[in-house]
């Protein structure tokens, strides 16, 4: 097949089978997630550790009001990019919206680094907006280059996948150990540094890309799209509804931290109905989803009936993607405070020299083949971006003295303690290990429905926080933190089972996008799956910040019970719901 790409030498320097191009973006994202995690698992632990007592004093904040912050945070992550990926598709471009949200996220990782109320507030903010411009548009050049290539597609976004899983995993591992080792403002300014030089490393290698990112033609896009899909447009009452549910979207996710950190209510404490019923906030956001659940489906039923069924049964999954996300993301929040309180970390004798010798085979086998990467797209692009690939060489000897030092410091040590943030990075090592087994079982003849995904990713979620609930059920009702601690394995073993569940799910939903929805209502899709993350997101991190509460009220037990129970309960019914979703997809696999 011939390829029509905007720079015709773009295919030429190959690196694994794929573009040198890929790699450049591979790289660009690798040191996002690196920075986006290494402040992410980081975040929760600062807010609620101790003024006083420990090593590395925090803010003493409550879990419920960390979760509060923390959740508005991740739920504007997911709403943010819905903005940003239009204002680049009309307006600047996929690659400036790239770096113009880097820059941003650069100056939120610096301003967290002060560690003053202020600059926390401007530098989750300028997190947000930047992820608006940068997360969204990753991808879309991705699908700008391969667009004439689908069959070299799914390999290239498999690599890609990587690089977002290594970011991730040495983010957390590295910013964590630097802050919870020698202090807090190292993580957060860790995370800031690989931001920038992973900004300047994609800026440097533009002649890579010719005009693949640039703004694209209006005229030409619109003549891509059917012209059937072209008889349903916004109506009046549609633009007025998406306003009015985006306020009260944007409201309620404001109005939650504020009431709860600095006493102020911008929505009515009582609404309707007596507080004592449901509060005012949470009449508020009903009605808002009930205005855009109508909105909804009033521009669906103006579909043909095999456009309007597929669309349906994307709302079905984007609903019950709530009920996973609601419990996968406790790995931000209520595992952080289990992980540091309750959790046995303490190392030494024959533990401790397992312990590093298996930690120094996770860091230095990933990092080793990951800078052999680099040697390889060194020796395709040197005489064409040799100052990305000097700046890349830059990061990599600066992340290899990290790791080489931390090694250093603990295999010299005689006793030590696992760090909260190590268990994170277990999700990100599972998913290497696992992704190539579940492409194997996708392939295969054995390759469950869409709904059958769902349900096996939601109950195998359940089971790991049974395995939880298991672990901690000697940590007796009232414990004070520290004063009782089970066996990290509890701990190791749930993020294996959210992992496994996280691979049946998460590929899943967004493949499903392209699939179901026509093109003029992909944005809008998008949107809705965006919103059901977001809300997840948002659920995740209050029911998380109230594990202090269960926990004095009943037990550690009865907490992690409430998320073995719900998504066990909502995997059981997308799997009873199958046949329907098989009728509605009408053919769709």
């Amino acid at each position: 097949m011939a390829t029509t790409s905007a720079n015709p030498d773009f295919f030429k320097t190959k690196v694994l089978g794929h573009p040198s191009g890929l790699f450049v973006l591979f790289f660009t994202e690798m040191w996002e997630r690196f920075s986006f995690y290494g402040m992410r698992v980081l975040l929760v632990n600062f807010l609620t550790m101790a003024i006083v007592g420990v090593d590395m004093p925090g803010w003493g904040w409550s879990s419920e009001n960390a979760g509060a912050l923390f959740g508005t945070y991740a739920g504007l992550l997911y709403l943010t990019p819905i903005l940003g990926g239009m204002i680049a598709d009309r307006y600047i471009g996929y690659r400036w919206a790239i770096v113009i949200g880097a820059a941003i996220m650069t100056l939120g990782h610096a301003a967290m680094a002060v560690e003053t109320e202020f600059m926390l507030y401007l530098g989750l903010g300028l997190l947000v907006i930047g992820t608006g411009f940068f997360k969204p548009n990753m991808t879309s050049i991705i699908s700008q280059m391969y667009k004439d290539l689908p069959e070299k597609k799914d390999g290239a976004y498999t690599i890609f996948y990587m690089g977002v899983n290594a970011g991730a995993f040495f983010g957390m591992m590295l910013c964590g150990y630097l802050a919870e080792k020698i202090g807090w403002s190292w993580g957060f300014g860790l995370a800031g540094i690989f931001m920038l030089l992973g900004t300047l490393q994609f800026w440097m290698a533009k002649p890579l890309f010719g005009t693949i990112g640039d703004v694209p033609d209006k005229a030409k896009k619109d003549a891509e799209i059917d012209a059937t899909e072209k008889r349903n447009p916004f109506t009046a009452i549609d633009k007025i509804l998406i306003v009015i549910t985006s306020l009260i979207g944007v409201l309620y996710i404001f109005n939650d931290p504020l009431s709860k950190i600095g006493k102020i209510n911008i929505l009515p404490q009582e609404f309707l109905v007596s507080k004592e019923t449901l509060t005012g906030p949470l009449v508020v956001i009903i009605i808002g989803l009930v205005l855009f659940l109508f909105l909804a489906i009033s521009r669906i039923v103006r579909y043909e009936r095999v456009v309007r069924d597929r669309m349906f049964a994307f709302i079905v999954f984007a609903f019950f993607t709530v009920f996973f996300w609601l419990s996968f993301e406790q790995a931000a929040t209520s595992l952080v405070i289990f992980a540091r309180d309750f959790t046995d970390r303490a190392l030494d004798g024959n533990s401790l020299v397992i312990f590093n010798i298996v930690n120094t085979l996770l860091t230095v086998i990933p990092l080793a083949i990951i800078t052999w990467v680099l040697v390889l797209l060194f020796k395709q692009t040197r005489s064409q971006i040799l100052r990305s690939n000097i700046t890349l060489f830059i990061c990599f000897g600066l992340m290899w003295g990290i790791v080489i030092w931390m090694l250093y410091r603990e295999f010299t040590s005689t006793a030590s303690e696992v760090t909260v943030s190590w268990f994170s990075i277990l999700n990100s090592f599972f998913i290497i290990v696992f992704a190539s087994l579940y492409t194997r079982w996708w392939d295969s003849k054995y390759n469950p429905s869409a709904a059958v995904k769902y349900g096996l990713g939601l109950i195998i979620m359940g089971l790991g926080y049974a395995v939880l609930a298991y672990g901690a059920s000697v940590i007796p009702q009232g414990a004070v933190a520290g004063t009782v601690r089970v066996s990290m394995i509890w701990l190791i073993l749930a993020y294996l089972f959210h992992t496994l569940g996280e691979l049946c799910l998460a590929p899943v939903g967004l493949s499903y996008v392209s699939k179901l929805v026509p093109p003029r209502m992909i944005a809008f899709m998008f949107g809705m799956w965006y919103l059901g993350i977001a809300i997840g997101n948002k659920l995740a991190a209050s029911v998380g910040g109230m594990i202090d509460d269960v926990v004095r009220d009943y037990d550690m037990t009865t907490f992690f019970l409430i998320f073995t129970l719900v998504p066990i309960v909502a995997g059981s019914c997308i799997m009873l719901l199958n046949p329907v979703l098989k009728k509605l997809m009408h053919g769709v696999k």
